[in-house]
């Protein structure tokens, strides 16, 4: 069953999504499986056999009438990305450069300028969509996907940017990479980033991000998380 809320990619339209998931799987109904969040719905899934269909799309529609305006608090946790830009980890980025009429230094600077707040996980497991980078910044997707990207690799595609959590097809421009694991089945949780947290990119040299792959990999580093109230980003109501 399928909750949509509009047909925009809104930051408030995104909340309700997220406040409508969770409040769904805090209430935990009968035949109650999972729910899927994207940009501006929720897919409920249950299991038809135990649960009264009727009941649940009357008590959906009830909740997500509760919801509000999705405003909420200003409040936000920012998850901090290290990401070492350019040579072998960032391909396209002068082509990024070139094609926003910026420089590489620019490019990168505008990157890490904004929090990105991510709407939805999707293509591959743990792979953040994320909203909010500069506009400057838009660039289209390559006309030739790439075979395999490295996991941790982060792209631009449009008004989008995003990480790819494992190694894997794909066709964003790619700008630099990030030590840190989106995606590891052997953590609990597998996946670090859920839709509705913000990141915050912050570029990193070589050493540090050596330093910070061997101890990701030996299950020591702790990334940093920053509590803010005013979150640095482009407004909402954006059209990706």
């Amino acid at each position: 069953m399928v909750v949509e809320f509009g047909d925009v990619i809104d930051m408030e339209i995104n909340s309700r999504v997220a406040s409508l998931a969770a409040a769904v799987r805090k209430a935990e109904f009968p035949g109650f499986l999972d729910t899927v969040p994207t940009y501006r719905s929720l897919a409920v899934y249950f299991n038809p056999v135990t649960t009264d269909v009727d009941a649940l799309y009357s008590k959906l529609g009830k909740m997500a009438s509760a919801l509000g305006t999705g405003k909420g608090s200003e409040s936000r946790r920012v998850i901090v990305v290290p990401s070492l830009y350019g040579g072998e980890h960032g391909p396209d980025l002068a082509d990024v450069a070139e094609h926003t009429g910026l420089t590489p230094e620019e490019v990168v600077k505008r990157h890490t300028a904004n929090d990105c707040y991510c709407y939805m996980l999707g293509f591959t497991p743990g792979f953040a969509y994320l909203g909010g980078m500069d506009p400057s910044l838009e660039t289209p997707r390559l006309k030739n996907p790439r075979e395999l990207i490295p996991a941790g690799s982060v792209g631009i595609a449009g008004k989008q940017t995003g990480i790819y959590s494992i190694s894997s097809p794909g066709g964003w421009r790619l700008i630099g990479r990030t030590p840190m694991r989106m995606f590891d089945p052997d953590r609990n949780p597998a996946i670090f980033l859920e839709a509705g947290m913000w990141v915050r990119f912050r570029a990193v040299g070589k050493a540090e991000f050596d330093e910070i792959e061997a101890a990701t990999a030996a299950r020591t580093y702790r990334p940093e998380i920053l509590e803010e109230v005013s979150p640095r980003l482009v407004g909402a109501g954006e059209v990706l």
